[in-house]
This record gives C-alpha cells, sequence and structure tokens, in this order.
C-alpha cells in the first residue's frame, strides 16, 4: 500500500529530520530532485527556457535551486519573484551566480510566455486558501508544461480542496512523502513523483491500493476450488421500474470471481435470461444459503423495499447497502436494529445520499467526513465521488485516485456494489473489499473507454480485462 501522511506530521518529521542535517542540505537534495524531472520533462536542455514562480517559502527555495542545478545543463533560468523582499537568499543568490535572472511580477508575462516549462514554487504545505490576486493573475500567462513544487499551489495540502485560483499541474514533485493532495486532487497534481528524503514517519494517515494490493487480496480460484469455495453472493436489487440496476449488480458479481451468484427480486426472469449462471428467485426468504449480501440498486424506498433490507441485514452475513438501501436506512435507522452488530456492513453513499444518512453533505474533508459516518454507523462507507474514499469504524481510511472520470455514467455504482459483494463473499476484510473493489471498479471503467466516454454494461464487460491485467502482475 502506498502511504500517505498528513502535512502536520511530515513537518514534524522535518524538524527532526533538519536538526540533524547540515544547513540547507535538505532543502538541496530536494531541489536535485527537483531539477532531474524538470529537465526530463524539457527533453533537451540546451538553450531551453524555464521560468520559476518564486513565492516567500521554502517552495521558493526549493525552485530557485532547482533552476541554479538547470543552468548546469545549460538552461536559461528566469526567476519570478512575487514577494521580491521575502526570496529564499541562498537559492537566490546561487541562481544569479549561474547566469540566472530574477524578474518582478509586472515584468513576467513576457517571459512565462516565452517559456518551454514552468515550475511553480509559489507556495508549500503550510498555505491554505486560493492563490492572492498577484500569483492567480499569473495563470493566464500560462502556455508551457508545469512542473509544481510538492504539491500545486492554490490546492488545500491536506484535503485537496480548491476554493479559488489555482495551478493545474502536469507533474508533480514532492518530498519526503506523499501528502493527501496527491491522492484527492489528481486533476491539479497530474503525475506525482517522490524524491525520498529519509523522514522518518510512521502508520500513515491515509493508505492508496497498488495493483499489486488489489491482485493479493482479490479471489481467484485454485486447483481445490469449487463454485461454492470462493463464496455465494446473494443479489437483491432492481424492480419493475429498474430492472437494469439487477443486471448490472448481479453480472458484476458473476464477473468478479469463480464463486456462485443467487438473485432474489422481481426481476428474476430479466437476470436469468441475461445470466443463465445465477440462480434466480423471487424473494430474498428463497434465495438459499449466501456468504454476503448486496442490496439497493433499484429496490425503491418503499415499504417492500425496506422489508427487503430488514431481511438481508438480519440474514448473518456481510452486507453491501447501496443506492435505496442506504436512502432507506437514512430514513428508517431502526431498519439497521435487524442487523448483527458484529455482522459487517458496507455504506456506499454519493454526496446526496451521504447527506440524507449525516445531515450534510461531506464538505470539503472528504476523508474526515467519512470517517465521521464509519463511526456513525459502526461501518465501512465508501463516499463516491471523482476520487472514492473508504472509511473503517476504527479509523482506517484509504482513498482510490481515478483513471479519468469514465465512471460517470448511470449504472455505473450498480456495478461497484455487485464488486463489492463479490469480494465480502470470499471474506476478504470489508474495508479492503471495498476498496480493491473501487481500484477494479476504475480499471475496468478505464479500459471499457479506452479514452472515450463509455457505458455501465462497458464497464461491466471490461471487468474480466481488469482482473487479468492484475492477474498477470500476480503471477
Amino acid at each position: 500500500m502506498q502511504g500517505i501522511w498528513t502535512t502536520e506530521r511530515i513537518r514534524a518529521a522535518e524538524r527532526k529530520l533538519l536538526a540533524v542535517t547540515p544547513d540547507g542540505a535538505l532543502m538541496r537534495k530536494a531541489a536535485f530532485g527537483l531539477s532531474v524531472h524538470a529537465a526530463k520533462m524539457l527533453g533537451t536542455t540546451s538553450g531551453r527556457r524555464v521560468v520559476l514562480l518564486v513565492g516567500s517559502g521554502d517552495n521558493g527555495g526549493d525552485a530557485l535551486w532547482a533552476g541554479f542545478f538547470l543552468r548546469k545543463r545549460n538552461v536559461a533560468v528566469t526567476a519570478v519573484l512575487l514577494n521580491p523582499d521575502k526570496a529564499h537568499p541562498q537559492g537566490l543568490k546561487a541562481l544569479k551566480r549561474s547566469g540566472g535572472r530574477a524578474v518582478s511580477v509586472a515584468d513576467s508575462p513576457q517571459w512565462i510566455a516565452k517559456a518551454d516549462l514552468v515550475i511553480d514554487g509559489i507556495v508549500g504545505i503550510s498555505a491554505r486558501g486560493p492563490l492572492r490576486p498577484d500569483a492567480a493573475s499569473l495563470l493566464e500567462h500560462i502556455k508551457a508544461p508545469v512542473l509544481a513544487v510538492d504539491l500545486p499551489s492554490g490546492v488545500d495540502p491536506d484535503t485537496g480542496a480548491v476554493d479559488g485560483p489555482a495551478i493545474t499541474a502536469d507533474r508533480t514533485v514532492t518530498f519526503g512523502a506523499r501528502k493527501p493532495v496527491h491522492a484527492l486532487a489528481p486533476t491539479h497534481c497530474g503525475e506525482v513523483f517522490l524524491v525520498d528524503l529519509g523522514l522518518d514517519l510512521e502508520d500513515p494517515d491515509l493508505v492508496r491500493l497498488e495493483a499489486d494490493d488489489v491482485a493479493a487480496c482479490w479471489p481467484i480460484p485454485g486447483p481445490a476450488d469449487d463454485k461454492y469455495t470462493l463464496g455465494v453472493t446473494g443479489v437483491a436489487a432492481g424492480s419493475a421500474v429498474y430492472p437494469g440496476a439487477a443486471v448490472l449488480a448481479a453480472g458484476a458479481a458473476v464477473y468478479a470471481t469463480s464463486g456462485m451468484v443467487r438473485y432474489a427480486g422481481p426481476a428474476a426472469d430479466l437476470v436469468r435470461s441475461r445470466w443463465p449462471e445465477i440462480i434466480a428467485t423471487g424473494s430474498v426468504t428463497d434465495a438459499g444459503r449466501v456468504q454476503s449480501w448486496v442490496v439497493g440498486p433499484g429496490i425503491g424506498t418503499g415499504h417492500e423495499g425496506r422489508e427487503v433490507l430488514a431481511n438481508v441485514l438480519g440474514a448473518g452475513v456481510p452486507v453491501c447497502a447501496d443506492a435505496d438501501a442506504t436512502t432507506l436506512i437514512a430514513q428508517h435507522v431502526d431498519v439497521l436494529d435487524a442487523r448483527d452488530p458484529d455482522t459487517p456492513l458496507v455504506l456506499t453513499p454519493h454526496d446526496r445520499e451521504f447527506a440524507r444518512l449525516m445531515g450534510s453533505e461531506p464538505g470539503k474533508d472528504r476523508v474526515a467526513a467519512a470517517r465521521a459516518c464509519a463511526r456513525r454507523y459502526d461501518a465501512v462507507v465508501l463516499l463516491k465521488g471523482h476520487c472514492t474514499v473508504v472509511a473503517a469504524p476504527d479509523g482506517r481510511a484509504m482513498v482510490n485516485t481515478p483513471r479519468g472520470s469514465w465512471l460517470a455514467t448511470p449504472g455505473s455504482g450498480d456495478v461497484l456494489s455487485g464488486l463489492i459483494g463479490a469480494v465480502l463473499a470470499a471474506g476478504v476484510d470489508p474495508w479492503l473489499a471495498a476498496g480493491a473493489a473501487a481500484y477494479v471498479h476504475s480499471l475496468a471503467g478505464e479500459l471499457a473507454a479506452a479514452g472515450a466516454p463509455t457505458s455501465s454494461s462497458g464497464i461491466l464487460g471490461a471487468i474480466s480485462a481488469a482482473l487479468r491485467t492484475l492477474h498477470w502482475r500476480k503471477s
């Protein structure tokens, strides 16, 4: 798993390291790594033009020292000083000594417009809020690719929130450890690279699953397996109005593992005709034994939907409650009385469903919001959004950074719930199961889209390709 730490903890670790490191050595190490990435973005360096956007903090110092190293590669470097009196003195002196120039904000447009690369060193991890007007005025002149120092300026380092003008980088080079912004604001950070400074950091505040993690936990059949050993997934979804929800959720469970899938609901004939391998019945009471339930997509929020949810929650197996099930829980919280407190529950709300569950939408700090919801309902909460946050009642949290926005299509959540249910049936820890399913869902969306908008049926059909990609890595 890829560890992510809050800025407070990173600053504390930096202070300890700085106390035993020669003055300026850590900054020069970071800046050298930054200059290497800048050179890679330039391709060839001799005669190329780089503009540094330099604020008054250490990120501005990193940018100035990177400019010094780029001058050694015959790059023409111009530093735009947003606050000349507070620019890092040693870095500025080194840049000028190497032949770089420094200009004011007023004189900068002509230099920025001609740049082959812009390095954003305006603010660091201590800053909050959007860019100030003088810095924001520079954005309209940027035509070249942007390399951000540690994080794109104007984006909140701990929440990824953007409240006004901010840098959109093509690449971000961060130092010491990854921060929440790198996982929660991918469209502003671009591709993120880490320069290791040797920080002493313990358990991360947030994690992000990598392909190997998902491959390791995903249920793949072995020589001793049969249709029962990888788990039997029950799917209670769909209605006369929304039969497609049943087809999508049940189909995702079929594609997810080699285990059995049982469907219970009014769309039994349609599900059976689409998926002949599914055992389909009209009621959850007739479905037979399962190792997990997926409940909610398209069941409605009336009396019948509530009865279905209560029956599923009382079955004594892990439950993924999605869509209408989350609304029913919000409206009739006593329905949770049917649940054994020791039985895992995964809730999968989007922002509006979250607001029903918690009384308000998640707000800017989506990780904190998901954790609060997980504690209130004693459940794993998968908070949907461009970046998916998964929180457990014990405080564990992970984020799945998307591969584009291809999942923003009707029925996509039904596919995700089927994936979660199937992995739960195989006995995977609910928090890990939800995170792994979100990863596969995102990968399937990317493969289905192949650069163009896709549908939930397309995402469903790409699940096998996504799992095949992971299995190659595992083997």
